[in-house]
């Protein structure tokens, strides 16, 4: 039912076609050619791409990643661009996951010193419309897809960033350039460094205190306007900010520590979704807390052997330096749950566990959550967002002799990595939320989704958003 001339106007493409093209397109595809206007001048790039008619359950409706994929393909290097995406909700529901799905192909970042992949030089212009060629009327959800794509391009950004760029120190300096954009609602606070090690994050700061540029909790807090008629509780966003993950001395490998940049995706991602609902003004009380550190080699570097005491007061004996993630996130889940008042809800998100590709696959998210309906919810808002998740294995009681420790309260790594390592990895930082603690809580291990052919992908942006009933999501 979709009325073609309504979708691009005259402009000199006519039915017959675009409806060659949809035909040469087949069933999931694209077709291109090269029209002339009718006025005259110089030809322009038209590219119409097919979106699957069908998708499954767990897949989102209008197969978002698909659309990545196929505007990447057909974007030109440089220039202004014309995107038409139709086939919307006509309430809005579905503009947010349209608008992250877009965003991701035109990254920020680029060193490269031609024409190319990269930085565009021209404008995006993007346009929604429904199933019939009418112009999709929600101006929130039309605000909600501008802010939701605004934080994906920032966290691929600064996914895409090498670590000589993205130290804990520009990390931080990202942050507070957020906070400063916001200043009647956002305020940042930061520990750095021998702070961490006096205040008692030992994992964060024994993860972190080899490298040149020391370890930083950063929090960013979001108290909306008093007109904003906030609702009750507040919810902690807390993400694995590993600027760099060498292995530590469990070093990785080369073919394994080449693309280790993007250890810090969790971070961005929720640093992302923060961002785009501050925009937004959403009522909602919100904390972000991001656990900065590069998981260096060198004099000072943490070893296996080492037993850290972290925040929560629980000892680790560290049996692999590689599995780093959780200790620093262990102490930003028991600094959420001990410190912010009121708290509701507390999802952390981390590239953590080579894993959960091997659980859930490259596009869902592996997720543990401490309650059944908070499950659910979790994969709800994957399937609108794009931003999937699958639920992983919950069974601490189950689980927990893989961490038992002769000398100290637990290990850091699983003793039988063939015992669903990817739900022990997000129960050791379960097992570390203060124990007055009684609401939720979410895991996210974005491994898979957080990167696609060495580019960060903006994972998290969306499933934020949704999570935070957004408009347009």
């Amino acid at each position: 039912g979709l009325d073609l001339g309504k979708v691009l106007g005259d402009g000199g493409v006519g039915g017959d076609v675009l409806s060659a093209m949809i035909e040469a397109a087949g069933p999931s595809g694209s077709a291109t050619t090269f029209l002339v206007p009718p006025g005259g001048g110089a030809p322009r790039r038209l590219a119409v791409c097919v979106l699957p008619e069908e998708t499954s359950r767990n897949n989102h409706p209008l197969s978002v990643h698909a659309l990545s994929s196929m505007v990447a393909a057909a974007r030109p290097s440089k220039g202004d661009v014309r995107i038409v995406v139709a086939g919307a909700a006509a309430d809005g529901s579905q503009v947010g996951s349209l608008a992250t799905a877009v965003a991701r192909a035109f990254p920020l970042y680029s060193k490269k010193t031609g024409d190319g992949e990269g930085e565009a030089a021209g404008n995006v212009h993007v346009s929604f419309l429904d199933e019939a060629g009418e112009n999709v009327a929600s101006a929130d959800a039309a605000r909600a897809a501008s802010a939701a794509a605004e934080g994906v391009r920032l966290a691929c950004r600064l996914g895409d960033m090498p670590p000589e760029e993205l130290t804990t120190a520009a990390f931080a300096e990202e942050c507070r350039a957020v906070a400063d954009r916001f200043p009647n609602t956002v305020t940042m606070t930061e520990i750095c460094g021998d702070e961490l090690r006096d205040a008692g994050y030992g994992g964060l700061y024994g993860v972190g205190k080899a490298a040149a540029c020391p370890p930083r909790l950063v929090e960013l807090s979001y108290d909306p306007s008093p007109s904003a008629a906030a609702a009750d509780g507040t919810i902690a966003l807390v993400g694995k900010g590993i600027v760099y993950d060498t292995g530590g001395l469990s070093i990785k490998p080369k073919e394994g520590m080449a693309g280790m940049k993007h250890d810090m995706c969790g971070a961005a991602g929720v640093l992302g979704g923060f961002t785009a609902a501050v925009r937004l003004g959403l009522p909602r009380k919100l904390r972000l807390v991001l656990c900065l550190a590069e998981n260096a080699i060198g004099p000072d570097a943490f070893r296996n052997d080492d037993i850290l005491t972290m925040l929560s007061g629980k000892t680790v004996e560290v049996n692999n330096c590689d599995a780093e993630g959780r200790l620093v996130l262990a102490d930003g889940v028991h600094h959420v749950t001990k410190h912010v008042e009121d708290l509701d809800l507390v999802v952390d998100m981390a590239t953590l566990t080579g894993a959960q590709l091997i659980a859930t696959g490259k596009k869902h998210a592996g997720i543990l959550a401490n309650d059944a309906a908070l499950e659910r919810r979790a994969v709800d808002a994957g399937l609108r967002s794009g931003d999937l998740t699958f639920p992983l294995l919950y069974a601490p009681e189950l689980l927990k002799d893989e961490f038992q420790s002769k000398v100290a309260d637990m290990k850091n790594s699983v003793k039988d990595r063939m015992n669903a390592q990817t739900s022990c990895a997000g129960h050791f930082i379960e097992a570390h939320l203060d124990p007055e603690y009684k609401n939720g809580w979410l895991h996210v291990d974005m491994a898979g989704p957080g990167s696609k052919e060495e580019r960060a992908t903006g994972y998290g942006v969306g499933l934020v958003l949704s999570l935070l009933e957004a408009p347009g999501f």
